[in-house]
């Protein structure tokens, strides 16, 4: 069973090598250098699906087997059910290279939030001493930390490290067709940059946004969640966006509790469908009890969200929601000010108001605020 997950140690090649290979659109995830492959470590990769952890994984792999192929173990994990089997796998996995005398490898989980209680068998191997020479990479499309799963292994990472793996940036995306920015060009490959989203896989044609959907469905039932109430709520967020809204108001237009309501949106975020983008007063400090701006974090997952719900996402939302998104990927944290004028992103001093997706009247905004129409957006982002 495990050689079909691990082709290199009959001497074959994986697959995902020679798909890679005849892809139109590839890149080497910069994220790979991220890692840490230095043992002990237990590192953590979280991201949605099809955005290439697998891939990327599968990438490395490449670069280790050629000193010794049973030092690498891939398992995909969505074949099994709980930790009983992840257990009884890695065991089997263990002994096959005490056979070979293999002392150190490296060790590749894949997918392994959705087992039942799978931080259980991990947990038991590094306490036992079974792993203490190995590098351990478990990766996962909802987030880990949900459940506090992660908090188990607290101080069993060794030198591990948590990396979250999203769609291509638009300066990444933008770097897959010209080496230099061109405002002309730069507004080109936006325009397809807001059709198909970071998202490598459906830029090759592997991805269709019908199959999102249905991915996003599948972890909601792993997570035992109604797909139903999900796509009401995801619904109503997408109805009131891009104004700041509160979880009452949203449980309102479902029917549902608050409790419910927020239940399922930090749901949406541990998936990393959805950004939360808390109020910061004019006072510099964040106020997490006030309304909150939503924003879906690729434009490939707005259009699968669109249809999902059945809803239309106007233009001008999804140039907000994209400076938005690129804004917390440069600095962890992405706020929102609403008085006598609106501020749409706000960060580490930057300050950016979105007037719309086309050209319009910027109106009158304080000196230290950047104002950006939708022409200035693409070479913004590319700088940011």
């Amino acid at each position: 069973m495990l050689e079909v997950q691990n082709p290199w140690w009959l001497g074959e090649p994986d697959k995902s090598w020679e798909l890679f290979e005849s892809l139109p659109y590839r890149v080497r995830p910069n994220w790979l250098e991220e890692l840490s492959m230095k043992p002990f470590s237990l590192n953590f990769v979280v991201g949605p699906r099809r955005v290439g952890k697998t891939l990327g994984i599968k990438l490395l792999i490449r670069e280790f087997v050629k000193e010794n192929p049973y030092r690498v173990f891939y398992f995909s994990c969505e074949v099994l059910e709980d930790y009983r089997d992840l257990l009884e796998v890695l065991q089997e996995y263990l002994r096959l290279r005490k056979r070979k005398g293999v002392g150190s490898s490296f060790i590749f989980l894949d997918e392994v939030s959705l087992v039942r209680d799978w931080w259980r068998a991990l947990k038991f191997l590094i306490d036992s001493g079974e792993l203490r020479n190995d590098v351990v990479t478990v990766t996962g499309s909802i987030s880990l930390f949900v459940g506090r799963q992660v908090e188990t292994f607290g101080g069993r990472r060794g030198h591990g490290r948590d990396v979250t793996v999203m769609p291509l940036s638009f300066r990444d995306y933008y770097g897959l067709f010209y080496d230099d920015f061109f405002p002309s060009k730069g507004q080109e490959v936006f325009e397809d940059y807001l059709e198909t989203g970071g998202y490598l896989a459906h830029l090759n044609g592997t991805l269709r946004v019908e199959e999102m959907v249905g991915l996003i469905k599948a972890d909601l039932k792993a997570l035992e969640r109604s797909t139903g109430l999900a796509r009401e709520i995801m619904g109503a967020v997408i109805d009131k966006a891009p104004s700041p809204v509160s979880f009452n108001s949203i449980a309102k237009a479902v029917g549902v509790s608050p409790h419910t309501a927020r239940d399922y949106i930090e749901l949406f975020e541990a998936l990393h469908l959805l950004l939360q983008i808390p109020y910061l007063g004019g006072d510099g400090k964040p106020y997490p009890r006030k309304e909150r701006k939503f924003a879906l974090r690729d434009p490939l997952m707005a259009r699968a969200m669109e249809l999902w719900t059945r809803r239309k996402i106007e233009r001008d939302v999804l140039y907000e929601w994209v400076v938005q998104e690129h804004i917390y990927r440069a600095f962890g944290e992405v706020f929102y000010y609403r008085n006598a004028y609106e501020i749409d992103a706000i960060a580490n001093g930057l300050k950016v108001e979105v007037k719309s997706g086309e050209n319009a009247k910027k109106g009158k905004y304080p000196q230290d605020v950047r104002v950006l129409s939708g022409k200035e957006v693409p070479q913004f982002l590319y700088e940011l």
